[in-house]
């Protein structure tokens, strides 16, 4: 960058600039961290979990307007902490050099692959779980040695004060830094030449950022989202469903990236469906918008967006059956009640783009034939799910759809599996992480071919045609 062109740059480009500049410098100056200084961040991590969790879940209310601290302490802090216990218990292991054969050809040569840490890994970090999302892949990224800056999102300031305050108690800003700034420097974060780019958000955005780190062939995990489908099997209860199901949608007001986006019903159960799903959810927050166990919609825009596409389907013919009528709406504080959608089509735009956000269409089904086809017709989600005991179905629905992830007769919870991989496929992401899937992702897998004094390479060097050359190819081209 030229003198001039520095100029230019806005106070906050230039910062962050220079974070990733010391950053990249302090990590040559000590490129593979050891065990024990790991664990050390990890500990330092951990303890300032503890110490500010009332604090972030205190923000999150606060950057919500109404955010329930039991939504944050189970689904964003908790998942954090046994990460980081999962983690310590197993980076010894995931660290240790991997022996490989060399193979006959190579003989005598040992082989082995050694797992660095890349260096200087980006963080980009969505508003609906700023603290799991910032925290569990810092956690990984850690663990594999590398150093991190974590753009925060610009929609939940409050908790972002926290973020930075406790980040900066437990590490250096050589070490974890923290970014604010709106589009633009999120748009200047992603064009850093980070040795690997972490992602999570919308599908429209991700395509933004992996065009922006293609200009620097940066390596990209892009967790994004997508309709995930739930399939309500022939030989299921209902009231067994709904109650496995509503929680996956009634947590943090089901904007998840894998909440249920729709679900796939027998005909004849529909209305059976919409009644259990009414009840049970009467049953969870009987106070309806009022209850201080519901969370809102996160704010204004996001808000307006959900009333927005519920009025578009009922102006294209869906029924809107409203769980707890009367207490289902609020508009100063942003609350919105599950909104059951029937008699749904395609013009709806909420079966085109992502809901995120307490509205779900129901989708009658004559056959599994017929379910199995609208799911792969569609773009591949980030998950699906599968309420029955039918382990043919169940075989079936594993072996002949595309997700990222998949719950049987469960909803959300095989994203907090510590020890598998989470991630998209195709349009709802790229890449994996958790678990030891996560730590490759962050460590560069480097093999090493070493041999002693003898190099059986001079066996095949010109001239050619030697006799030893006949034999070896008439031994290896077979």
């Amino acid at each position: 960058m030229t003198e001039q062109q520095s100029t230019t740059l806005s106070p906050e480009h230039s910062q962050m600039l220079n974070h990733f500049q010391l950053q990249k410098q302090a990590f040559n100056a000590k490129p593979m961290p050891s065990l024990d200084e790991r664990h050390k961040l990890l500990d330092n991590l951990r303890e300032a979990l503890l110490k500010h969790k009332d604090a972030l879940c205190n923000a999150l209310d606060q950057d919500y307007n109404g955010r329930s601290h039991q939504d944050t302490l189970i689904s964003d802090i908790l998942p954090c902490l046994m990460n980081i216990k999962y983690t310590k218990k197993r980076l010894k292991k995931w660290m240790r050099t991997e022996r490989r054969h060399a193979g006959l050809l190579l003989a005598p040569a040992k082989i082995e692959v050694h797992y660095q840490p890349l260096g200087v890994v980006g963080i980009v970090v969505p508003w609906n779980f700023p603290v799991m999302l910032s925290i569990g892949p810092l956690i990984t990224a850690l663990a594999a040695g590398n150093r991190a800056m974590i753009k925060l999102s610009e929609f939940t300031p409050s908790t972002n004060k926290v973020l930075i305050a406790m980040l900066e108690e437990a590490f250096d800003t050589e070490q974890v830094v923290c970014i604010e700034g709106e589009a633009e420097l999120a748009a200047q974060f992603t064009s850093l030449p980070f040795d690997h780019l972490l992602f999570t958000g919308s599908t429209t955005v991700g395509r933004h950022v992996m065009r922006a780190a293609a200009d620097n062939l940066t390596p990209v995990t892009l967790e994004l989202g997508g309709k995930s489908p739930a399939i309500v099997g022939p030989d299921v209860d209902i009231d067994n469903a709904v109650d496995r199901m509503i929680l996956g949608k009634s947590l943090n007001a089901g904007q998840i990236c894998v909440a249920p986006d729709y679900v796939l019903v027998p005909r004849a159960k529909q209305d059976a469906f919409v009644q259990a799903y009414k009840a049970k959810f009467a049953q969870m927050y009987p106070q309806g918008v009022n209850s201080d166990d519901y969370t809102s919609v996160v704010n204004e825009r996001q808000y307006q967006r959900l009333l927005s596409w519920l009025e578009d389907a009922k102006q294209k013919g869906a029924t809107v059956n409203i769980c707890l009528e009367g207490k289902h709406l609020d508009d100063q504080r942003q609350r919105l009640t599950p909104h059951l959608l029937t008699d749904v089509n395609d013009d709806m735009t909420v079966l085109q783009d992502e809901i995120f956000g307490p509205l779900l269409p129901i989708i009658p089904y004559d056959s599994i034939d017929d379910a199995l086809q609208y799911i792969t017709a569609r773009p591949r989600p980030l998950a699906l799910y599968l309420y029955s005991y039918d382990q043919k179905l169940q075989q079936r629905i594993i072996s002949q759809t595309h997700a990222g992830g998949m719950c049987i007769n469960n909803a959300l919870f095989h994203v907090a599996a510590d020890d598998a991989p989470f991630g998209g496929v195709g349009p709802s992401g790229m890449g994996h992480y958790h678990g030891i899937e996560g730590f490759k992702v962050f460590s560069k897998a480097k093999t090493v071919l070493n041999q002693g004094k003898f190099s059986s390479g001079a066996f095949i060097q010109p001239p050619y045609g030697t006799a030893i050359q006949k034999l070896i190819f008439k031994l290896f081209l077979r």
